[in-house]
């Protein structure tokens, strides 16, 4: 019929997509729950065998459910690429030296432990041969990064129990995929001598990587902070994980590994923090998307013939990666309480071990039916992390019989003090540093401009690169605890944006602006700025005061008419600023013969 609408097939799973992403990531985040186990029930629920099997019976279905997943591999696999170039960018060799008592000793006897007594009590017991067994047994030994965290923080003594092993899981990640990938493309074919090959090509290429990736990506993200603008940044990004994706699947490696060097490499940049900020929103899409294909990979009539088998490997890995866990913080010498609520945190399987499960499927490792049953015991672990989190934590106020331990987000902050953030590289906020550097007090300097956060370090300053205009670049510095953010920039529209979101977010935070002139410091003030300091007026004055000294006027009229002065800006600020009292401009006068102290 002429004018009649068709909907492709894609773009019908686009739609039913974006409409998931939209209604899962609100309505979870009203509850605190992380979207992850939404994007799981929204595949369960639309896939091919949840609504998506009605289609034939109601054909108004297949508008909002999906009936190939084959159709959203690509994109899975994409989001997967995405995963790992996150992990990545989160993982440095700073981070890692920190914690490498507590990383390389409870992570890897928990991954070493767990995974090994996995392979024994899974993988041979159920007669699998003993690469099939090791792979599902250090599958299963993963847990959850993207789940657990943000349920225990980073602080309390669960927390950092808790990143210590994750990280060293993240880690872990590196020669499982290396060794899976290598097996992937020779598996049926030549065998070792195949791996061989492919192990000495991609050790080949991830060492180019290393190198031209440590030589090349400062230059590239340096020139596209330049611009300023963030189309090109996102551009230099996708290039670089694209980029080394495939040049490891080129010799025959999984792309992810390209991806993961790739996170690695930025991370060791000044530019890792905006890189992160503007994957952001792409890498939760697309591991949204990989998310729903997993949902879809749980077949409810299955799972209903045989529940008790499926009941039982999770109530199985459950239990006995909390007891691996809960033991060896406990040898380690955590309190019991820390230990049982650490245990459970981490008792269930992750999204990585679905990754390694598709990679070990890929390379004939394993067969696809064993794939299917353990990714469906897996989603069914990662939907129950949050019930295993609160289990935990109740158990914790018993076990000890004290008080459960808050975590960095449940506390009310007093007693950590943070840093001071100065905004703003130039030469007004060197001056603050330096300030803050003198009474020895803890700051960070950031700046969009790539060169002065660059002679910045070079000077021996706190510096680091990103706009703090974009969503989260504060809190990723930690403005919560921050005792004061000052602004230092010369732009007047953009700080008093800044000032206002600020004042929104934190309305205790102390917020010191730089302003041009009255008017604009007036702005400042009723943006919600605690302090705003007009330039123009002090120079103005400290001129005035110079020549009225040299000309001959006395000193002690010409600081009375000074004051006199201020005193009616500050009235001015008052009226125009809409304030309760007076703001302080000042707090003394800089005499003429206190300035040439300081030069002389």
């Amino acid at each position: 019929m002429a004018g009649e609408m068709t909907l492709s097939p894609v773009l019908s799973d686009a739609l039913v997509i974006l409409g998931s992403a939209g209604i899962v990531i609100p309505l979870f985040a009203r509850f605190r729950i992380t979207p992850i186990i939404g994007f799981i029930l929204i595949g369960v629920l639309v896939g091919p065998s949840g609504l998506g099997s009605l289609v034939d019976e109601h054909p108004w279905l297949y508008y909002v459910t999906i009936t190939n997943v084959v159709r959203l591999v690509p994109f899975a696999d994409f989001g997967i690429v995405l995963l790992l170039f996150a992990i990545g960018l989160e993982l440095s060799f700073n981070r890692l030296w920190a914690m490498r008592k507590l990383v390389f000793g409870l992570g890897a006897l928990e991954v070493l432990i767990s995974g090994g007594a996995l392979a024994l009590f899974v993988g041979v017991a159920a007669g699998m041969n003993t690469a099939a067994a090791l792979a599902l047994g250090f599958a299963l030994a993963f847990s959850s990064t993207a789940i657990v965290l943000p349920i225990s923080g980073t602080k309390s003594p669960v927390g950092r129990a808790a990143l210590s092993m994750l990280l060293f899981e993240d880690i872990m990640i590196v020669p499982i995929i290396f060794i899976l990938g290598a097996l992937a493309p020779n598996a049926a074919e030549d065998g070792w001598a195949g791996m061989i090959r492919t192990l000495w090509q991609g050790g080949l290429v991830v060492a180019v990587l290393l190198v031209a990736g440590r030589l090349a990506l400062p230059r590239l993200f340096a020139q596209a902070a330049r611009t300023k603008s963030p189309e090109l940044f996102l551009s230099a990004s996708l290039l670089v994980v694209i980029g080394a994706s495939l040049a490891t699947a080129l010799v025959g490696l999984s792309p992810i590994v390209g991806a993961l060097i790739a996170g690695l490499l930025i991370a060791e940049t000044e530019y890792h923090t905006e890189v992160e900020l503007i994957m952001e929103p792409f890498k939760g899409l697309a591991l949204g998307v990989f998310l729903i294909t997993v949902g879809m990979s749980i077949n409810l009539a299955e799972i209903a013939g045989e529940i008790g088998t499926i009941a039982l490997a999770v109530t199985g890995v459950v239990v006995f990666k909390a007891i691996v866990t809960g033991i060896l913080l406990r040898l380690m010498g955590a309190r019991r309480s820390t230990a049982a609520e650490t245990g459970l945190l981490m008792a269930s399987p992750s999204e990585t071990t679905l990754i390694v499960l598709a990679a070990a499927t890929s390379a004939l490792v394993l067969d696809a039916e064993t794939a299917r049953f353990w990714q469906t015991v897996t989603a069914i672990g990662l939907t129950i992390t949050p019930v295993l989190a609160k289990l935990g934590a109740m158990i914790a106020r018993r076990v000890d019989g004290a008080a459960h331990v808050p975590h960095e987000d449940e506390g009310d902050g007093k007693g950590d003090t943070g840093r001071t953030i100065i905004v703003g590289g130039g030469r007004v906020g060197r001056l603050v540093a330096d300030m803050m550097r003198t009474h020895a007090k803890p700051y960070v300097m950031i700046d969009s401009n790539p060169d002065l956060i660059d002679a910045a370090k070079r000077d021996g300053y706190r510096a680091t690169f990103g706009d703090a205009a974009r969503r989260d670049t504060l809190a990723r510095l930690g403005v919560a605890t921050a005792p004061a953010v000052v602004l230092t920039m010369d732009e007047p529209v953009l700080a008093q944006r800044l000032v206002a979101k600020l004042r929104q977010a934190h309305p205790d935070l102390l917020i010191v602006a730089r302003a041009r002139d009255p008017d604009h410091a007036a702005a400042m003030y009723r943006a919600g700025a605690s302090h705003a300091v007009p330039e123009t007026l002090e120079a103005s004055l400290q001129l005035s005061e110079a020549v009225l000294v040299d000309i001959g006027v006395a000193m002690g009229p010409v600081i009375a008419s000074i004051h006199a002065k201020r005193d009616e800006f500050r009235e001015q600020l008052e009226r125009d600023g809409n304030l309760a009292e007076k703001p302080k401009l000042r707090t003394g006068t800089t005499s003429r013969e206190t300035l040439q102290e300081r030069v002389g």
